[in-house]
Formats: structure tokens, C-alpha cells, sequence
């Protein structure tokens, strides 16, 4: 059984840039597509970004195509989330989550086990 457990969130200016890691512990990370979700207050969690097993493939929601990248190292079990020009409608916990087969996969129901999330808070 996987165990996803994020960190790097925190408090940024809007414009700025933060990091998220998520690194998997227990079962087998390599093989699976990994995302990341986020729920701001009053509001349903959504996607944000997802990778398949080797890293090849990847997709975006588009509310934050084009600044924020999704990555994964297998060899350290970990997958980042990169995220630039961040604007205050980006603060939310942000959730790490490992799929049970390995595509890139936008849609909740794919993703068998989840972290317990980071708050992220971009200040206008």
C-alpha cells in the first residue's frame, strides 16, 4: 500500500514561486500514475496536474497550464509540482495522489491512495 505524504507548502506573493513534493512510501511507486488535486474553502476538490509511470506523459487543467510542472523521480519515489506567476486564486491544500495503474489519469476515482495535503496561500 502506497503512502503518499506531501510537503513544501507555505505562504507566497502573488507572481512568486513554491515547490510541492510528494513522496510515496510502501508498496510500488514506479508503475503508477501520480497526481495532484486541490480544494480551496467552500469548494470541491479539483485537478490540477498528473503524470504517467515513466514521466512521459502529462496534463494540465487549464487554469494553470503553462505555471505549474508536474515531475517525478522513481528512483527517489517522489513526484514535484513546480508552481510559477502563482496567483491568490491558487491557494488551496493541495493533495498528493497514487493511481493503481500507471497512465496519467485527470479524474478522482482513478486514485487509490491519497496524502493528507499541504496548504498553499498566495497573498494578493
Amino acid at each position: 500500500q502506497v503512502q503518499p505524504v506531501e510537503s513544501g507548502g507555505g505562504l507566497v506573493q502573488a507572481g512568486g514561486s513554491l515547490g510541492l513534493s510528494c513522496a510515496a512510501s510502501g508498496g510500488t511507486f514506479s508503475g503508477r500514475g501520480m497526481a495532484w488535486f486541490r480544494q480551496a474553502p467552500g469548494k470541491e476538490r479539483e485537478f490540477v496536474a498528473t503524470i504517467s509511470w515513466s514521466g512521459a506523459w502529462s496534463n494540465y487543467a487549464d487554469s494553470v497550464k503553462g505555471r505549474f510542472t508536474i515531475s517525478r523521480d522513481n528512483a527517489k519515489s517522489t513526484v514535484y509540482l513546480q508552481m510559477n506567476s502563482l496567483k491568490p486564486e491558487d491557494t488551496a491544500v493541495y493533495y498528493c495522489a497514487a493511481a493503481a495503474g500507471g497512465s496519467a489519469y485527470s479524474t478522482e476515482s482513478k486514485y487509490a491512495y491519497w496524502g493528507q495535503g499541504t496548504q498553499v496561500t498566495v497573498s494578493s
